[in-house]
């Protein structure tokens, strides 16, 4: 059996004594890389059997895999883990870590594991608690799932555990081995024709109903759209249509916006309030053939919350990401990435009152984003919001990167009207460390 692990990752493993686990732990993961349960015991009692250590054992096995995993380092927890009180402080954790904990489960016939657990000359413990803990684990295996383990693999037999192979599988969003150069465009809500325009300026042509950057010249260049293709505008199935084709042509990435998950969900037949432009979009794709529609369902559904790139240099997400955040992959990153954070009030307008993450950002990476229009892009704690309202009026802006240039065009007409006041924006503004 293959299992697939993330290479940033929590790795429980569950089973009684006897299953196997540490023997399955030294031969597939590296020493510092795993956690026991009987070690911390140790390290603490100097007695890995003293029970009444147990208490202190976990506390230090809890503190050092938060200290590994928000240093981005795999951890594995070599444990029973048969109780779900157990679990629920690992899953607990990996959450923290914005990650999505990993299950290796070893159900073993209670037999074999009592039989191992008497062969022990010195970590031996009562026959009645391999049969409890085994007892436990049968009455768990179908709850694993609903308790936030999203990958569960299951080992039932000597034979299964020992032709196990672990494969680690990079994060979707860790794309630090691609170095560029980008050229990052904002919001662009079915703007079809500044987007054409702005394509234009950067250099690009389009070639056989495709954009590229002309690869006569040596920096060839891709696009990072930053979500919110859909909505407002009047070309909606134009400007997926020129997405999905550089993104298939691999002369562009893309990350999801707000508008576009939605889009998705409606796609798939979910209840969705059908407002904020959403009419238009729905409009427009239904003068679109069956076909067209399943291609732009199955886009948006493959899309990523957001990329890190250039060794880790740069971080591309719709409504920005914190530091702590980035590369990793989690329900809550995803939803940082696509509407950011919000205090739970409104404005005079009706609209959510955001938290203004970028104040408070202090890592090292250049962090990229758009979704709440700005009347004209500033550098603030190395992050830049180039989402400048082209719908509403503003211009289509993209950032070159690693030049830092900005390039805009403005919009060639109001598409619609924002809520929130909003005038055309001002000449950009350049990072003032160039």
């Amino acid at each position: 059996m293959k299992i697939s692990v993330p290479e940033l990752s929590l790795v429980v493993l569950i089973g009684p004594s006897g299953c196997g686990k540490s023997t399955f732990a030294a031969k597939h993961f590296l020493p510092t890389e795993i956690l026991s349960s009987d070690r911390c015991r140790a390290m603490v009692s100097d007695d890995e059997m003293d029970q009444s250590a147990t208490p202190d054992a976990f506390e230090v096995l809890h503190l050092i895999a938060a200290r590994r995993l928000a240093r981005g380092r795999l951890t594995v927890i070599d444990a029973t883990n048969t109780q779900p009180a157990a679990r629920s402080s690992l899953v607990k954790l990996a959450r923290e870590a914005y990650l999505q904990p990993v299950a290796i489960v070893f159900d073993l016939p209670v037999q074999l594991c009592e039989e191992r657990n008497r062969g022990r000359a010195e970590r031996q413990i009562p026959s009645r608690s391999v049969f409890l803990q085994h007892s436990q684990l049968e009455r768990s295996l179908h709850d694993l799932q609903s308790e936030g383990f999203r990958r569960v693999f299951l080992l039932r037999s000597p034979e299964e555990v020992e032709a196990v192979t672990i494969q680690r599988e990079r994060l979707r969003p860790d794309r630090r081995d691609d170095a560029g150069p980008f050229d990052i465009i904002g919001d662009i809500h079915g703007c079809g024709d500044e987007l054409e325009e702005l394509l234009g300026q950067l250099g690009y042509t389009c070639e056989d109903g495709v954009w590229r950057y002309p690869t006569e010249r040596p920096e060839g260049r891709k696009v990072v759209f930053l979500g919110d293709l859909v909505d407002r505008g009047p070309r909606v199935p134009g400007v997926l249509r020129i997405a999905m084709d550089m993104v298939q042509a691999r002369t562009a990435l893309c990350v999801p916006g707000n508008h576009d998950d939605k889009l998705k969900r409606y796609l798939q037949g979910k209840k969705v309030r059908i407002a904020h432009g959403l009419e238009q979009s729905i409009e427009q794709l239904e003068d679109h053939p069956p076909a067209f529609r399943e291609r732009v369902l199955a886009f948006l559904d493959s899309l990523v919350s957001h990329y890190v790139l250039d060794s880790g240099r740069l971080v591309v997400a719709h409504a920005g990401m914190k530091r702590r955040m980035q590369g990793r992959s989690s329900g809550r990153v995803r939803d940082f990435a696509l509407y950011g954070e919000t205090t739970g009030e409104s404005d005079e307008f009706g609209l959510p009152v955001r938290y203004n993450w970028a104040a408070d950002y202090r890592g090292e990476a250049t962090v990229v984003y758009g979704h709440t229009p700005v009347h004209r892009p500033e550098w603030l704690n190395n992050t830049i919001n180039i989402d400048t309202g082209c719908v509403f009026g503003g211009a289509l802006t993209a950032l070159r990167y690693p030049e830092r240039e900005l390039v805009s065009v403005p919009a060639r007409r109001v598409y619609c009207e924002p809520k929130r006041p909003f005038r055309a924006v001002e000449e950009p503004a350049l990072d003032p460390r160039l």
